[in-house]
């Protein structure tokens, strides 16, 4: 599955848990919401992309811990439309 946040920056997914470019968990993906280690909400999944929206914030799931992985060297994309902000998450 290939998935960027919203103005394009590449995330890799392995299983249900999605990393940075640079290999930092970003969370774990629950139906098409993803939340952090800390179990807080870090984005809903649309389409191909990640993005905050304020309106599902208020989900928390369980935290988790994982080991980081090995950067990739994806290239950014265009940034999208779909409605919502680009999530806050360290490159």
């Amino acid at each position: 599955m290939n998935l960027y946040t919203k103005d394009g920056r590449p995330l890799q997914v392995f299983g249900d848990t999605v990393y940075s470019r640079s290999g930092q968990p970003v969370g774990r993906i629950k139906g098409s919401k993803v939340y952090g280690t800390n179990g807080q909400y870090v984005g809903t999944i649309t389409g191909d992309r990640l993005v905050y929206r304020s309106s599902d914030s208020a989900g928390v799931s369980s935290s988790f811990s994982v080991a980081n992985r090995a950067g990739c060297g994806m290239a950014n994309r265009g940034g999208s439309g779909v409605w919502g902000d680009e999530p806050n998450i360290p490159d």
